[in-house]
C-alpha cells in the first residue's frame, strides 16, 4: 500500500538546509511549511501519515481523520497531541528521543561560559566604546570566573544531564543532582533535594520533562535559595520556571544571572518583561537545532515511518 504523507509544519525543522525528499519513498509526500488550526482538517483529508513537531491534533481533530492511521511526532515532545483519542480512533504514534541531546549540552556550556566570562557584557562594551574609552590596556568592569571547581546542579538527569555532567567535569566542575524522592540511583552522582541543590550549586541547569506536576517548580522560593552569586540556566521548557519569579530574581539581584533557550509563551510577546530583564541571556529555542541535529531527527522520522508500514512500529508513544 501506498501511504499519502503531509509534514503539517515541515519549517519547524527544515530552515532550507535539510532534504525531505526520503520521506518520497514510501508514497506521495506533501511538506507544508506552517498549518493554521483552520487548516488542519483539510490537510489531513485522505492522509494515511502525518508529521507534526507543534501543530495540535486534539480529539476533535483526530475524531475526523478517518483515513489516518499514524503520527510521526518530529520531536520528543508530544503533548500536542491527544494521546487518549490516538488510541480510541486507533492511530499510531511515535516521537524521536535522543537527537538533539549533544546540541543541547553544548549549548548548555556556552551559557555557563558565557555567564561565567560575561561575554555578552564585555562584547557590548568593545561594540559601544566602552572599551576604547578606559584609562587602561583592559576593562574590568565585570568580574569573571574560572568554572573550574565551580559546583553545576543538574535538574534532570537523563540523556541531556548526563552528557551536561561530562562535559562539566571536563572543565573541572563538580556535579550535583537532582534526588527524586523514592528513586534508588546507581551512579555515584550526589543527589540532593531541590532547595538543598539550590543553595549549594554555583550553576543550576534545568533539564527536565514539563509534567501537570511540575510547572512553575521553579519559583521565588526556589530562587531565594540560591547563592546570589549563582547562575540559573533553563534548557528544557518554559513552563518549568515561573517567569514572574525570575524576573524578580534578576531584578531584586537574588541572583547573579542567567540563561534561557525557552519562554512560557513561544514566541514571547514583544513586551514580555523578561526580553528586557537584566543579567539575562536569550536565545530562542534554538540550543536543540543544530543542523547534524536536525538531520537525526529527520532520519529518525523516516525510520519511525518505515516500521510503521513494514508492521513492525518503534518508538510508540500510544
Amino acid at each position: 500500500m501506498k501511504h499519502t504523507i503531509v509534514f503539517l509544519d515541515a519549517s519547524t525543522v527544515n530552515f532550507g538546509d535539510i532534504d525531505l525528499s526520503l520521506f518520497t519513498r514510501h508514497g506521495k509526500f506533501t511538506a507544508f511549511p506552517l498549518t493554521r488550526r483552520d487548516e488542519t482538517l483539510a490537510r489531513l483529508n485522505g492522509v494515511t501519515v502525518a508529521i507534526t513537531n507543534k501543530v495540535v491534533l486534539d480529539r476533535e481533530i483526530l475524531s475526523q481523520c478517518a483515513s489516518l492511521k499514524y503520527i510521526a511526532v518530529a520531536a520528543t515532545g508530544y503533548n500536542n497531541i491527544d494521546i487518549d483519542a490516538a488510541k480510541e480512533f486507533g492511530i499510531m504514534a511515535s516521537n524521536v528521543a535522543g537527537y538533539s541531546t549533544p546540541s543541547v549540552a553544548q549549548f548548555t556550556m556556552l551559557f555557563i561560559l558565557a555567564l561565567a566570562s560575561r561575554l555578552v557584557e564585555y562584547h557590548t562594551a568593545s561594540r559601544e566604546g566602552t572599551w576604547s574609552a578606559s584609562p587602561i590596556f583592559t576593562l574590568g568592569t565585570w568580574p569573571t570566573m574560572e568554572i573550574a571547581g565551580k559546583t553545576l546542579g543538574i535538574l534532570g538527569y537523563g540523556a541531556i544531564g548526563r552528557e551536561v555532567a561530562r562535559l562539566a567535569e571536563a572543565f573541572g566542575m563538580n556535579v550535583i543532582a537532582l534526588q527524586r524522592e523514592g528513586v534508588v540511583y546507581r551512579d555515584s552522582v550526589p543527589r540532593m533535594g531541590l532547595f538543598e541543590l539550590a543553595s549549594c550549586a554555583d550553576f543550576i541547569s534545568l533539564h527536565l520533562p514539563l509534567t501537570a506536576d511540575n510547572r512553575h517548580l521553579i519559583s521565588d522560593e526556589f530562587f531565594s535559595a540560591m547563592k546570589p552569586s549563582a547562575f540559573f540556566i533553563n534548557m528544557a521548557r518554559g513552563p518549568l520556571v515561573d517567569p514572574a519569579a525570575l524576573f524578580r530574581a534578576l531584578v531584586n539581584g537574588t541572583i547573579a544571572g542567567a540563561a534561557i533557550d525557552v519562554m512560557e509563551k513561544e514566541p514571547p510577546d514583544a513586551d514580555d518583561p523578561l526580553l528586557a530583564a537584566p543579567h539575562l541571556l536569550i536565545t530562542p529555542h534554538i540550543a536543540w537545532a543544530t543542523k547534524e541535529s536536525r538531520e537525526r531527527l529527520i532520519a529518525e522520522i523516516d525510520t519511525n515511518i518505515a516500521a510503521f508500514i513494514a508492521g513492525t512500529p518503534r518508538n510508540l508513544i500510544t
